[in-house]
């Protein structure tokens, strides 16, 4: 284990096995052959970077079809939660279905799956079910949908998840419409922040030096308290090669305190999500 971290949570990754549970043809991203990851790469990169647990995420190339997800839970007893993908009107019985596999969240992807979510009359009510269930609900945007969406995702009362810190434009300065919508939502106390993903945005590359402003006004805004970090691995659709090691490095360049950068690796996920302790952990080490 590095030196860097605690054992910790890594709290967005992806499982995609098109071998063993195929793609939905036409939804979402569909990756590339070196894109794809089943559950044993997921389970060893994690291992090998001294991360012992994972929140696993449903990408949309699966689009409402958990299996693969659901499969990857189950594959590592105790370890691994997850967030699915539903339809609008996705009934009780699969939702106890999901939360009996270990599911603690839905996603809405408004990027290139379903953009137009919030839009129907029945997300209100989506979002008002989700939150008497007790589910999170991670929302992926690009910076320009946060002013429009983030007031209505406040004014539901859902326990609300920002992905990848909303996708800012790092060209567009922290003053960015949509990423100070984002920063207000971190303010008003309803919401967590996902400090990942960092290569999706920089221009400049690893480290990623142009996308720590964000993350550290993500910490003022959200608290440290509600932040989360994640790998996005196996790193879909990037626009150059990069690294679970780089991802690790982000962190500890944007949270440089060992107090806030284990808050974020460890306890936070461990006490939003209910991970256990691991049998080292229990009896006071980590």
């Amino acid at each position: 284990m590095s030196a860097l971290q605690p054992a910790g949570v890594d709290c967005h990754a992806h499982v995609i096995d098109p071998l063993r549970f195929a793609l939905v043809p036409g939804a979402g991203y569909q990756p590339a052959a070196g894109e794809c990851a089943p559950r044993e790469a997921y389970w060893g990169t994690l291992a090998a970077h001294g991360i012992t647990h994972g929140l696993l995420v449903q990408p949309s190339c699966y689009a409402y079809e958990n299996r693969a997800l659901v499969d990857a839970i189950a594959f590592a007893p105790g370890r691994a939660k997850g967030i699915a993908v539903v339809p609008v009107d996705v009934d009780d019985a699969a939702l106890d279905a999901l939360l009996a596999c270990g599911i603690v969240g839905v996603r809405l992807n408004l990027g290139a799956f379903d953009p137009d979510f919030l839009e129907r009359p029945a997300a209100g009510g989506f979002l008002r079910r989700m939150r008497e269930r007790g589910l999170f609900v991670q929302v992926y945007a690009s910076a320009a949908k946060w002013a429009h969406i983030a007031p209505l995702l406040a004014q539901s009362g859902a326990r609300i998840i920002v992905d990848h810190m909303g996708e800012p434009d790092v060209a567009a300065g922290l003053a960015q419409p949509g990423f100070a919508a984002v920063l207000a939502l971190g303010r008003s106390g309803r919401a967590c922040v996902k400090l990942s993903a960092p290569y999706r945005v920089s221009r400049a590359g690893a480290p990623f030096a142009d996308v720590v402003p964000y993350a550290r006004a993500c910490i003022a805004a959200f608290g440290a308290e509600n932040c989360l970090w994640g790998s996005d691995f196996p790193f879909l659709n990037a626009a150059r090669p990069t690294s679970y090691a780089e991802q690790l490095a982000f962190l500890a360049a944007a949270v440089p305190g060992a107090r806030d950068r284990a808050a974020i690796l460890a306890d936070n996920p461990r006490r939003l999500f209910g991970f256990a302790p691991t049998a080292t952990e229990s009896k006071g080490g980590r």
